[in-house]
């Protein structure tokens, strides 16, 4: 095993082609090991050279429509009127803590998801 840090986008791209050849190796192996250090210092340096911002709630929304084959007139039951179901959607409307209590007790939409800016 000869880990070595990443300080490089080249060293990450050799720390993911040996990541490549460990995949599925067997558990307690030292190539498991290898795997599974060499991930945390993939991670690291990912998080710090391309941080991922936080979910857009109307994004969120509208993966959870699509994932589960709602349409919007769906929405209503959670947000309201399609009036205020169309001022969400357009980014007119801001959530309010009642509207994302509802979105996640019944879309089980994470609240990270929801509570981006979006509070009312």
């Amino acid at each position: 095993m000869n880990i070595q840090p990443i300080h490089t986008d080249d060293d990450l791209e050799r720390a993911f082609a040996r990541l490549e050849e460990l995949w599925g190796a067997d558990e307690g192996s030292q190539e498991a090991d290898e795997l599974e250090v060499l991930s945390i210092l993939i991670e690291k340096y990912e998080d710090e050279h391309y941080p991922v911002g936080p979910s857009d709630p109307v994004e969120a929304i509208l993966f959870a429509l699509e994932q589960r084959g709602l349409t919007r007139r769906d929405l209503e039951a959670y947000i309201g009127s399609s009036g205020r179901v169309s001022e969400v959607l357009n980014r007119k409307r801001a959530l309010s803590l009642r509207m994302i209590r509802k979105l996640h007790d019944g879309l089980r939409i994470p609240y990270e998801s929801l509570l981006n800016d979006s509070v009312a």
